[in-house]
């Protein structure tokens, strides 16, 4: 579904993601771990468009989608979800999710000050879809309180149905389970692996190790912005490059 070649990023004299290479199969959960500053989010940024590429060639569907900016990437079915859920704090949460969905919709400016059929019909579609999202992610019932009010795990969850309200097929996870509790982490396992058994196909970011271990089906391993190591999470946690680099001796495979 989506292949990484020779993937470089330059900022000045740093390079934050060097010459990595790798391909993310449909329908598998896929990790990227590593420590901090080694080029995860970079890298994120490199996929989802935010960044352009210093060199290198991504091709997402068998399209090169090298030079595509985010909003074109999420218009072919990337999305993604960031370390800080920044939302519209005095605005429902139903109509944050709302504002995912327009990226699907085609009225303009003239629809809106003749309110047009097709402006009327999108609002419709828009408003169902933040519904679909909010019912897939466990929080129909908060659908009318403010954003600023729920609680932080609720908001990992509101990060979630933004994503899958722009109708995604690939959801790039940026810490999901960062600042929520352990019980949460599990909660938020399952809703990761609600949405891979529902089609979608899912690349998270994550430090908690306990969950990307029974989780993901292929780890990729990022240090000092180089690919280290790939493979599924027995072979990550035998990988004597891994341990030193990253993982300590308490994850190594017994």
């Amino acid at each position: 579904m989506l292949k990484i070649e020779s993937l470089t990023k330059q900022f000045g004299g740093l390079t934050a993601v060097r010459d990595v290479s790798v391909s993310f199969e449909k329908g598998k959960i896929n990790a990227i771990i590593g420590p901090n500053g080694a080029g995860k989010t970079t890298f994120f940024n490199l996929i989802s468009g935010v960044f352009l590429p210093s060199s290198g060639r991504i091709t997402f569907n068998g399209q090169d989608v090298t030079k595509l900016r985010a909003d074109e990437m999420a218009r072919l079915g990337v999305s993604r979800t960031f370390q800080t859920t920044s939302l519209f704090d005095r605005a429902t949460v139903l109509d944050n999710l709302i504002v995912g969905h327009r990226l699907r919709t085609r009225s303009g400016l003239l629809d809106v000050l003749l309110g047009t059929p097709r402006l009327k019909e999108e609002e419709r579609v828009c408003r169902e879809k933040a519904r679909e999202a909010l019912d897939f992610v466990g929080l129909s019932h908060v659908a009318n309180r403010l954003a600023g009010d729920i609680s932080q795990e609720e908001r990992k969850r509101v990060a979630f149905a933004l994503a899958l309200a722009t109708e995604p097929t690939l959801v790039l996870l940026d810490e999901p389970a960062g600042g929520v509790n352990p019980e949460e982490t599990v909660g938020l396992s399952k809703l990761i692996r609600k949405m891979v058994d529902t089609g979608l196909t899912v690349c998270l970011i994550e430090h908690k190790m306990n969950m990307i271990m029974n989780l993901a089906d292929k780890i990729m391993v990022l240090n000092y912005g180089e690919k280290i190591a790939e493979g599924t999470p027995d072979e990550i946690r035998a990988n004597p490059d891994v341990i030193d680099a990253y993982l300590g001796k308490e994850h190594a495979a017994a």
